[in-house]
């Protein structure tokens, strides 16, 4: 306990594990000498064959990164998957194209089923327990992928999810909020655990100094029992991030998560680090 409150489930989540070698080794440090609790592996990236033994030799918790959109290609085929990509085999490069291709019933469930089924056995295959499951640029909260991301993770025996929260009054953060909501609904009703609150959707790649302190601050006044904090972190100066067009604070991050102030700001509102096998 802290100042008399109980004992509250803080995840620190590093997403991205695999995208580059100095992205796997960032996600690391910032477990062994930070904050970081729990990662989800991007199966598609270039990093996660030559790193994913790395973090299979920790106690980090592991989730799946589970990728319909992205700078890198699918594990199957353009003819297994064709409602997901163009011409040259390639996913959407984000949501915002994406989204409306689900919208007009243009994307295939069998083919985001038979995708995401080898995304998840890839990273199972590779030696890791998955503790929970979660979506690139979080798709997973578009009604239709939703409901076929929690069918191959339930198929998998995981039953947890990541519900992001978003606090903007924007029209992408209204809608987040409401798809969340929507969304909920459909995973309790399948049994699913979440952690009641999260954040780091608004500051995604942002995390940096102050922000980070008060990112663990608005969560800590949430007074949710269990709450996520999704982060960003890697290394400076990490050439193969120059693809990645995303303008995120990467180094700033990780530095972040290593400060004192961090973990005085974790134990100054009572939280127990922990992961999604904690819910």
């Amino acid at each position: 306990m802290a100042d008399g409150v109980p004992d509250r489930l803080l995840i620190v989540n590093a997403d991205d594990y695999g995208l580059t070698e100095g992205v796997s080794r960032a996600i690391l440090a910032a477990a062994s000498d930070g904050i970081v609790t729990s990662t989800s592996v991007l199966a598609v990236a270039p990093a996660f064959a030559a790193t994913a033994g790395w973090l299979a030799a920790t106690e980090v918790g592991v989730g799946a990164h589970l990728a319909l959109v992205g700078e890198d290609p699918p594990l199957l085929s353009a003819r297994e998957v064709p409602t997901l990509v163009d011409r040259s085999g390639a996913f959407s490069t984000s949501w915002r194209q994406l989204l409306p291709k689900a919208a007009a019933g243009r994307i295939d469930p069998d083919d985001v089923r038979r995708e995401l089924t080898a995304q998840l056995g890839a990273i199972q295959g590779a030696g890791l327990k998955v503790t929970h499951v979660d979506t690139h640029q979080h798709v997973h909260l578009w009604p239709s992928l939703g409901t076929t991301v929690l069918e191959v993770a339930a198929a998998a025996g995981i039953g947890a999810v990541r519900i992001i929260r978003s606090a903007s009054r924007s029209p992408v953060g209204v809608t987040v909020a409401r798809l969340g909501r929507r969304f909920e609904r459909r995973a309790t009703a399948l049994g699913f655990r979440w952690p009641a609150s999260a954040t780091g959707l608004d500051e995604a790649g942002a995390l940096a100094g102050d922000r980070m302190v008060g990112a663990i601050d608005r969560l800590g006044r949430s007074g949710a029992a269990s709450v996520e904090l999704a982060t960003h972190p890697g290394e400076a100066g990490d050439p193969d991030l120059d693809r990645y067009r995303w303008g995120y604070r990467w180094s700033d991050e990780l530095e972040a998560l290593r400060s004192p102030a961090a973990r005085q700001a974790v134990e100054r509102h009572g939280f127990r680090l922990g992961t999604y096998a904690d819910l």
